[in-house]
């Protein structure tokens, strides 16, 4: 009972000091919501086990927690007191501050007040009725899903205190204001108001976020793994977790400040993974970016037991550093790109792994000596995808080289990643730099500094996340991009969607580009396919049109950013079957969109129309004997259209088409709109492209049948090449004719796409990924009747990924065959009988 207390007394300690606010001595034990209180109910001084002790412990940290919102309400609530009247006289003949210096100074305060406002009131009555089954996890979700409005604030924070600092100089009824803020003390509390500057107010959001996660992590430590509350906690702490990593750490001096000889401050504004190409070679670096130099460092291997250190491999100073492009007489390295289907191989030997694992946790029951050696096998190839996967390149100069230019190249998974490291170094360059030297002692204090320093801790891979961490959404993710406004000049606009996938971003859409316009409404819908990804992002570009004014960035004409930001894919949010519609705000800039998502097991669901007319969701075989064809027209014209313009399209059938044009596609073909041809011609070439894959996903039946899937599963898993071969060319002799004469007909059309991979970048593999799972899945029937292990679990995500597995080595098999012509098939004899 007497450590149970102390460790008790201890993290009350703890709390207070982070409150910052009173000692453990100043507080009312009599008041119902302090920490002290809780200290005095009888239900902490009976702990009869860890689970009780844990959750009294949870009280207490909410109490704590509780105690500290009050207190940051009060000092929000402290700065909204003079925003009021300092508009209201911003409208009148003698005004203290213009109304753009209070909504500058003010900025998302209101905002943010109104938030923990709300999260207090509903955090109290659950304390003050507490017992083990309440839930407070849906509070803390909430509550990290609204960070949006902390990054607003947080780009603004910098602007917002020189203003106060210009306007407080050259108005000195402003300066007595922003000098002598009242903040109240608790309202159980015997402290009465305290006199506080503006600035050390507006530094108080900035320092929140940070406190809020901390107290997730102590929240989770003391909630059972099975209590209701514990998904929810983690969910919350993943949002905040990858909020803060994605803001600027340089306003936070007092975590990331290192001193200089000089007696400076040098801070850490932003750290991460990048692969940089050395020696022809890529390597991974962990990159910190202080606010004087840019240093690269890999981790030192250590012996067992000691503490991991950083290597430093070369360091720039900011004031040395240019982005200027390369000359001709500049020598490139040359960089190793590995063809696409290599990148896409690895990822289902990882799905592969991941399934294997599940499997053993499940038998083994703790015996976990092999589920370590698979996690060891998955962190391996894992880590080779993120050394392979990017191929954006960014390169910086050293253009204060005593000998020769020096420049040092990486290579990013996304132009967003490009765009923040730059934005981010040149933001620091704006300063007064002066070009800095270290020497080789400073130089070993600065990078070990960096250890404790760090932000991003670990490689973004799989195996470093706990088994209780959101594994991510799989499925189809529907976005709608609607419109966007803030822009200062008309121009040619367009927006990407970039998603997580195995640890880097990966660009799935694009709008098309709406001209001249400072209001672009777009209005055009896209489906993303989804493996294991929590974030979307959203770039907003301007086409250059224009040669003469075009962006060069490494010898790579790109377009200009214009803005970008991001939004956590919240499962809770994302669940119900409604768009869910947000906005993100990027630079001044506002992108307005829609979202919802669609697990991998509905999307694929095979609902038969009860249509007589019409091609989509009808029988094949009444769509071929109506139109008096061997394929449907639908497949005849879609391939003719892809092959005449489509064929050089990069990612054509993996990049989406906008979903209204094929809406509008779907619509003209079921009613055989004469004018197919003419849409056909107009249409956008992705369009076109996932009209065809939206038609073989809607058959009521897949292309290669239900009845045939148990046998296609046994046939491409047989040993054998003769029997495998006999056996496949079997099963494609047993389809009806129309299914027959329509696969071979995709699957000459799928070869000839694959025949310009060097252009398109579509190979085999990345097109049997594409087209497996439309092409073969099993039917419902199928799954009842135990032809798939694990029935009940199906659509979770490590059995899709198995199946999912199968199909595309089915559909890769026929891809790889020769050319497999009707008759020949039809006249050959059968050597090998399969039962089907």
């Amino acid at each position: 009972m007497e450590e149970d207390e102390e460790e008790v007394l201890c993290y009350l300690d703890k709390v207070l000091e982070d409150v910052g606010v009173f000692e453990c001595g100043d507080v009312d034990l009599e008041s119902p919501l302090t920490p002290g209180y809780m200290l005095m109910t009888p239900v902490h001084r009976n702990f009869t086990g860890d689970i009780e002790k844990g959750l009294e412990m949870k009280k207490l940290v909410l109490s704590g927690f509780l105690a500290s919102e009050e207190i940051y309400i009060n000092q929000l609530e402290a700065l909204l007191l003079p925003m009021r009247p300092l508009k209201a006289t911003a409208s009148t003949s003698q005004p203290v501050l213009t109304i753009q210096q209070v909504n500058t100074i003010f900025y998302k305060i209101q905002d943010i007040f109104e938030i923990h406002k709300e999260f207090y009131d509903s955090l109290f009555p659950h304390i003050q009725q507490w017992d083990e089954k309440v839930t407070v996890g849906h509070l803390f979700q909430k509550l990290a899903s609204q960070l949006g409005v902390y990054k607003a604030f947080v780009d603004n924070y910098k602007t917002a205190v020189e203003t106060a600092e210009k306007c407080s100089l050259a108005n000195s009824q402003f300066q007595k204001i922003s000098e002598n803020l009242k903040v109240k003390g608790p309202k159980d509390s015997k402290d009465s108001n305290t006199h506080v500057t503006m600035e050390a107010l507006l530094y108080k959001p900035i320092d929140r976020v940070t406190r809020s996660t901390l107290v997730l992590h102590d929240l989770l430590k003391h909630t059972p793994k099975d209590h209701p509350d514990f998904p929810l906690l983690q969910d919350a702490l993943r949002i905040s977790q990858n909020f803060l990593s994605s803001i600027n750490e340089e306003i936070d001096p007092r975590r990331t400040a290192v001193t200089t000889p000089k007696g400076e401050a040098r801070q850490l504004v932003k750290d991460g993974f990048l692969v940089e190409v050395s020696e022809s070679s890529r390597k991974l670096r962990h990159v910190f970016l202080f606010t004087d130099l840019l240093l690269c460092a890999k981790m030192k291997k250590t012996s067992v037991g000691r503490q991991q250190q950083y290597e430093c491999k070369w360091y720039l100073p900011l004031a040395d550093l240019t982005f200027q492009t390369l000359d001709e007489s500049d020598v490139c390295p040359h960089i190793q790109v590995l063809p696409e289907h290599e990148i896409e191989e690895m990822k289902i030997k990882i799905s592969v792994i991941k399934n294997e694992i599940q499997k053993e946790k499940k038998a083994l029951k703790g015996q976990s000596r092999n589920v370590e050696r698979l996690r060891k096998k998955m962190n391996e190839q894992e880590s080779w995808l993120l050394l392979h996967s990017p191929t954006i390149p960014f390169r910086i100069h050293n253009k204060n080289s005593k000998f020769c230019p020096q420049s040092y190249l990486f290579l990013l998974s996304s132009d967003y990643e490009r765009s923040e490291w730059r934005e981010s170094i040149q933001k620091l360059q704006k300063k007064d730099l002066q070009p800095c030297h270290l020497t080789s002692v400073e130089l070993q204090v600065l990078t070990s500094s960096c250890f404790k320093l760090r932000t991003v801790h670990n490689i973004p891979v799989t195996s470093n996340k706990d088994d209780d961490e959101t594994p991510g959404l799989y499925g189809f993710l529907h976005v709608i991009v609607h419109s966007a406004k803030g822009f200062k000049e008309s121009a040619n606009l367009y927006c990407t969607l970039e998603v997580d996938s195995y640890g880097y971003f990966v660009s799935k859409a694009k709008t098309r580009v709406f001209r001249d316009t400072t209001e672009p409404q777009w209005n055009e819908e896209f489906e993303i396919e989804l493996e294991g990804s929590q974030c979307l992002r959203i770039l907003c570009y301007e086409k250059c049109y224009d040669k003469m004014k075009l962006n060069k960035d490494d010898n790579e004409i790109v377009d200009i950013i214009m803005g970008k930001g991001q939004v956590q894919l919240d499962p809770q949010t994302l669940e119900s079957k409604n768009w869910h519609m947000d906005v993100i705000e990027m630079n001044g800039i506002k992108v307005e969109f829609s979202m919802k998502f669609t697990s991998r097991d509905l999307s694929l669901k095979r609902t038969p129309s009860k249509k007589q007319s019409g091609v989509f969701g009808v029988k094949i075989s009444v769509v071929t004997k109506r139109e008096r064809s061997k394929v449907p027209y639908i497949v005849r014209q879609c391939i003719e259209e892809v092959e005449k313009r489509g064929i050089d399209e990069v990612g054509i059938y993996r990049i989406s088409g906008v979903a209204t044009d094929i809406q509008a596609l779907k619509a003209a073909f079921d009613t055989n709109t004469k004018d197919i041809l003419v849409m056909l011609s107009d249409m956008d070439i992705n369009a076109i492209a996932g009209t065809l894959k939206l038609y073989f996903r809607e058959l009521p039946e897949p292309l290669l049948t239900d009845r045939l899937y148990p046998a296609f599963m046994e046939g491409i898993a047989l040993s054998d090449p003769a029997a495998k071969e006999n056996c496949m060319m079997h099963l494609l002799r047993s389809l009806p004719d129309p299914n027959l004469i329509t696969f071979l007909t995709l699957l000459e059309h799928l070869k000839r796409v694959a025949d310009k991979e060097p252009i398109n970048k579509m190979s085999l593999h990345n097109l049997g990924t594409v087209f497996g799972p439309t092409l073969l899945r099993p039917s419902e029937s199928e799954v009842t009747k135990g032809h798939i292990t694990l029935a009940s679990d199906i659509w979770s995500h490590d059995v899709m990924a198995q199946v999912s597995v199968t199909w595309v080595q089915v559909l890769l098999y026929y891809l790889q065959h020769p050319p497999i012509s009707f008759a020949e098939l039809k006249r050959n004899t059968l050597y090998f009988s399969t039962d089907v």
